[in-house]
């Protein structure tokens, strides 16, 4: 009991350290782009189930790679918070407050927005790449994917999961995030599961970038 309560101490230690304060002081008050997340979601998700409401949410945020890019680009940021209808939605709910809530006081609330974005744009770009390979190809996709709405929320918050992983020192947990995500993949190969891989490949490039220039400045001095 005492070797997990040090790993855990080590994994998690630095995160729970970083959220704690704020959490106590502020409460709610802390996360407020999270909580803004989960609002935005659960109204889209509430429209997106309306007869009168299907079309609009489709209109303003579902992202396929057979849209022209200019208009994919365009319904992109809204995407973030379209959660897929063959989903439950509380669960995608749970994971935007947990995970935005950490990265919003850990990395602040535009990069975690940032962030957010650039993941779940990795995946709409990757989407298009993919079609272009081909199912011959192992990053691949079928034609018919072109039509298939992105994976919305959840690109974000695997992106930001490993970023938060790798940023505060919890490796197994980022680890085992990636390990989930290949594994679906290979369970279920689908669009959804190599835009997740997609968002992944981009967080691992922002963590590595800063990685690198520490190291060259070591290097120099």
């Amino acid at each position: 009991m005492r070797t997990l309560a040090r790993w855990a101490r080590a994994e998690w230690g630095p995160l729970y350290a970083t959220v704690r304060g704020p959490l106590l002081r502020r409460t709610w008050r802390a996360v407020p782009l999270a909580l803004t997340a989960v609002g935005l979601t659960a109204a889209l998700h509430v429209v997106h189930n309306q007869s009168w409401g299907y079309d609009v949410v489709q209109d303003v945020g579902a992202v396929r790679a057979a849209d022209p890019l200019w208009l994919a680009l365009l319904r992109t940021p809204l995407s973030l918070f379209v959660p897929a209808l063959d989903l439950p939605v509380w669960g995608a709910l749970a994971q935007i407050l947990c995970v935005f809530g950490i990265a919003e006081i850990c990395l602040g609330r535009w990069r975690t927005l940032a962030l957010a974005y650039a993941a779940t744009l990795a995946g709409t770009l990757y989407a298009r790449v993919g079609i272009w390979l081909g199912p011959d190809s192992p990053l691949g996709l079928s034609p018919s994917d072109a039509h298939v709405v992105d994976t919305g929320p959840s690109a974000a918050v695997v992106g930001l999961a490993v970023f938060l992983g790798l940023r505060y020192g919890a490796r197994v947990t980022a680890g085992a995030v990636i390990a989930s995500m290949v594994a679906e993949v290979l369970v279920k190969e689908n669009l959804a599961g190599k835009e997740h891989l997609a968002a992944i490949a981009a967080m691992l490039v922002l963590c590595a970038i800063p990685a690198a220039r520490r190291r060259r400045a070591r290097e120099e001095v």
